[in-house]
């Protein structure tokens, strides 16, 4: 299970972007982070960015996976959705569930989601 935003279990640092300039002025190789935004997920998929994506849909969770995202965050209960399609269609992409705190790690391990990432970070 990856866990992002633990004070114990280091991670690996990220850029929140909301549009291509904001992209274009991180460093290379940078994980870049954004919401769900067709026009930069196509940006990041055209220029081999490595990025993941917050989703609310199913269906914005299928292009993200479709064009290379590195993980896709969403709350628990799509979370939970999203994992099961991604097993059934072996993504590439792995989920993240949305947490507050470390008390729910427990309960996203039992539903066999790929991570967790803390709502503070995004």
């Amino acid at each position: 299970m990856k866990i992002i935003g633990d004070s114990i279990v280091p991670f690996e640092e990220f850029f929140k972007v909301s549009n291509v300039e904001e992209i274009k002025n991180t460093k290379p190789n940078s994980l870049i982070f954004f919401e769900y935004n067709e026009e930069l997920l196509k940006y990041c998929y055209l220029n081999n960015l490595n990025y993941f994506v917050q989703i609310n849909s199913v269906k914005e969770g299928l292009y993200a996976n479709s064009l290379n995202a590195k993980y896709i965050v969403c709350k628990k209960t799509l979370a939970k959705k999203m994992q099961k399609i991604a097993e059934n269609y072996m993504f590439d992409s792995k989920i993240l569930a949305i947490i507050k705190s470390n008390d729910e790690l427990e309960e996203i391990a039992l539903d066999e989601i790929d991570g967790v990432i803390y709502k503070e970070l995004i």
